[in-house]
């Protein structure tokens, strides 16, 4: 074990990437950087995290910001819930604890949209806390390692790993020790093409003894996705330049968030149907548990119908700073550039 620790941190100390949030103890940026990281790519969320560090660089900053300047902010990340999460905290932290992040994971854990994971990490990278992180690469490296067969997304999974997560810490440098596990996955021990050759760990791997890398770690199937059937009629005021938008506030996908005028079609067949009839392009857009087949119609405006729908004139100025989805947004910029987007 202590083999394990001391190679882990002699290679990380020779690859890791040069992060801002890497150097900064300040738990609003760790949280901020953990948040916008969560199902995103650290080269995606870099410029997220600077856009938001740069608005807001403080947590009562961020606390006093409406939801919509969030959303906006937000725009392009996707599972929005993250972005309403965060304004929830900020606030939170302002409100109950005048600013300042609690300083223990028992704390960090009751905050709005902190999970085990995050309160692991802020408590550690902050605090020098001795908690072990369990992220997917962390899952990816401890079940290569340890050859663990049992499934990371059941209950007795995140049990098991937990407890060997926390077997292996370094307690007596815990924001290291994590920093170099998650990077070691992310880098070294990848999904896909592991750098095995050069492992410091390779003698050690029981997964590679026994020729298990590849099925590790393991997990159990996905529920199939849902499919549902949109059809967007774009409403626009050629003279004026104007684009006309709702917001929506279903509690659905893109709650809050700014689109055109929607129908929904229950069948396949009906959506189809409706495409073929009209010759209208379709795109399929692909959400966590949803397939969404999309199509959009562009259309002069009817006011009449605008207004009992809701929907308002905006410019290609002003959809900028809306949070509106980045299929609508794409959409936008590939066949609304004659209003001047």
């Amino acid at each position: 074990m202590v083999h394990f620790q001391v190679e882990l941190i002699k290679w990380y100390d020779k690859h890791k990437r040069d992060l801002p949030w890497r150097h900064t103890r300040d738990p609003y940026k760790i949280w901020l950087s953990e948040i916008i990281l969560q199902q995103t790519r650290v080269s995606q969320g870099l410029s997220y995290y600077y856009k938001f560090i740069s608005k807001h660089p403080t947590v009562s900053s961020l606390a006093g910001a409406s939801e919509e300047d969030v959303l906006s902010l937000w725009k392009g990340l996707g599972y929005y819930s993250r972005a309403r999460n965060l304004l929830k905290t900020a606030r939170q932290v302002q409100d109950e604890f005048k600013g300042q992040f609690p300083n223990t994971y028992d704390g960090l854990i009751k905050l709005t949209g902190v999970g085990p994971y995050t309160a692991a990490a802020i408590s550690s990278f902050c605090f020098d806390e001795p908690r072990a992180v369990l992220d997917g690469n962390v899952f990816r490296v401890l079940s290569r390692v340890f050859d663990v067969p049992t499934p990371i997304n059941t209950t007795q999974g995140q049990k098991e790993f937990s407890k060997l997560a926390e077997a292996i810490l370094n307690s007596e440098n815990p924001a290291k020790h994590n920093q170099a596990m998650m990077e070691f996955g992310a880098l070294q021990c990848a999904p896909k093409n592991p750098q095995c050759p050069r492992c410091p760990v390779l003698v050690e791997c029981l997964s590679h003894n026994k020729g298990t890398i590849e099925n590790r770690p393991q997990k159990i199937k996905k529920i199939k996705k849902k499919n549902r059937y949109l059809l967007y009629t774009v409403f626009i005021d050629r003279q004026t330049k104007k684009v006309y938008l709702k917001k929506r506030v279903e509690k659905d996908i893109w709650f809050n968030l700014y689109d055109f005028h929607l129908v929904e079609y229950k069948s396949q067949e009906e959506f189809e149907h409706i495409i073929k009839t009209k010759r209208i392009l379709t795109k399929k857009h692909l959400l966590t548990h949803q397939t969404l087949h999309v199509g959009f119609i562009i259309e002069e405006v009817n006011k009449a119908i605008c207004e009992l729908k809701n929907l308002k004139p905006y410019t290609m100025l002003e959809i900028k700073e809306l949070p509106i989805p980045i299929l609508h947004e794409k959409y936008i910029l590939e066949h609304l550039d004659f209003l001047d987007y």
